[in-house]
């Protein structure tokens, strides 16, 4: 015998397989004819495996009879067609072991539904749901091809740090990282003394590696990083968390076309691969969660992105007869209203903005030569709005510091960041996707804390 997953016995090549399959009980039931049906899963695919267990088993009174949901089991036996409908194999068991007890008056899971709240409290036992096992192989299958997708186009995999003492986005709203007792802290006058800490200046846990990325652009051509990054922002809405996953490749030589070509190439293989990779998890999806799921996703791969200017965009909505809760002029932040107005109304297909107003984006994208706005470049999807965004980098030295002290930046903080324009500068170009929104489009849950395995929001860092 051979230990399998449920997966490929449930394949129709495992027919006349002798298997050992080790897993979770789903269901048991027990027939009149002297046996009893036993669903098993072991997180392998979203489908069980019915396993066969006749009453001759020596262990089926004392155990097999007492087997309730959340029960962990080894079951040795064969794979055989089954006649049931719905399913292509069953396994006949010859024997079932009882490797871990589930009490069935105070196992959490009894129940075949329960609220997403709910199993929020228990997120060490959730992964046992159907949802959060789907959302798991889905957020595996993305994950996965992030990585194919980069190594295919010859980029090298950079690992940024955690603790910077940079802010890219200059938003101010980081976690800091300290080893200072906060019971003494010390002192020079009215200003904490930042000299006697670990690392002897302010450190933060980092929102973007893109700067680090673009050292090494600057030297290997093209990198991406994915890794976590944290975002000390007080929200507590269905798109935000305070811990989240960053895919963020950075070109040397690219510009803004070559940018736009990349992300949508880029974003189009993820959800093929879900389409091709995860077909049963999906159709959950389309079943419990958002019909339009596969649709979408289908949408997506076989459309060709519309580009269009933020201003192009602002005559747009003005002219739609919409009734926008945010009102829309030149300048504006685009709501995710505007975004998914254009994608779902306008066009019924992705949109890529481009050339947004500079005082709406950070201090690092390149400036046009209209000085009005910056190359920057957003990706909208339907149903989200923005699933993408990134940039032409700004490589003119002399620019990239007007533009740093328009935002009150402190340039010696970023010494480092401007000499790479001061030593070969070069056009170059990056954008950021975030792991958990990527995931959230692609299933069509509702909330962002879902898609993680363990959410950390205000509040929450229990599990």
């Amino acid at each position: 015998m051979e230990k399998v997953s449920v997966a490929i016995a449930r394949q129709t090549e495992s027919i006349g397989r002798k298997v050992i399959l080790q897993g979770w009980v789903r269901t048991r039931r027990d027939s009149k004819g002297g046996f009893s049906f036993i669903e098993l899963n072991d997180g392998s695919c979203f489908g069980n495996i019915q396993i066969i267990a006749d009453g001759g088993l020596p262990n089926y009174e004392s155990e097999i009879k007492r087997i309730s949901t959340g029960t962990s089991v080894e079951v040795r036996g064969e794979v055989r067609e089954s006649p049931a409908k719905g399913q292509a194999t069953e396994v006949q068991a010859e024997r079932v072991t009882v490797i871990g007890w589930a009490d069935p008056e105070t196992y959490p899971l009894q129940k075949k539904q329960h609220s997403f709240e709910y199993l929020r409290t228990i997120a060490h036992l959730r992964p046992r749901a159907n949802t959060f096992g789907a959302v798991a192989r889905v957020r595996n299958c993305v994950s996965r091809s992030i990585h194919n997708f980069f190594q295919e186009e010859g980029f090298i995999y950079l690992h940024s740090p955690i603790i910077t003492a940079s802010d890219c986005e200059g938003a101010g709203q980081m976690f800091r990282v300290t080893t200072l007792d906060p019971a003494r802290v010390p002192m020079r006058g009215k200003e904490v003394d930042y000299s006697q800490d670990f690392f002897g200046r302010p450190t933060f846990l980092t929102v973007s590696g893109q700067l680090e990325a673009e050292v090494y652009a600057c030297a290997l051509g093209k990198v991406y990083t994915f890794g976590p990054t944290f975002r000390a922002e007080n929200s507590n809405t269905s798109r935000h968390l305070a811990e989240f996953w960053m895919i963020e490749p950075e070109m040397a030589f690219f510009d803004l076309e070559d940018n736009m070509n990349l992300a949508e190439a880029f974003f189009k293989r993820l959800c093929r691969d879900v389409l091709e990779q995860c077909p049963e998890d999906m159709q959950f999806f389309v079943n419990r969660i958002d019909k339009t799921a596969i649709s979408t996703l289908e949408g997506i791969v076989d459309s060709e992105f519309v580009r269009l200017s933020y201003t192009e965009a602002i005559g747009l909505l003005q002219k739609s007869g919409e009734k926008f809760e945010f009102p829309v002029e030149w300048g504006c932040d685009l709501q995710a209203e505007h975004e998914r107005y254009l994608t779902e109304k306008k066009f019924q297909k992705p949109v890529i903005l481009f050339d947004y107003p500079r005082t709406l984006k950070p201090f690092y994208m390149r400036v046009n030569d209209d000085k009005k706005t910056v190359r920057a470049m957003d990706v909208l999807v339907p149903r989200v709005g923005e699933i993408i965004g990134g940039s032409q980098r700004e490589e003119r030295l002399d620019v990239l510091e007007e533009r740093m002290k328009e935002q009150g930046l402190d340039l010696e903080s970023y010494w480092w960041y401007r000499d790479l324009r001061r030593f070969g500068t070069v056009p170059h170009s990056g954008f950021g996707l975030g792991l958990e929104r990527a995931v959230q489009f692609i299933t069509g849950m509702a909330n962002i804390r879902d898609v993680i395995p363990f959410p950390r929001t205000p509040g929450n860092a229990e599990f």
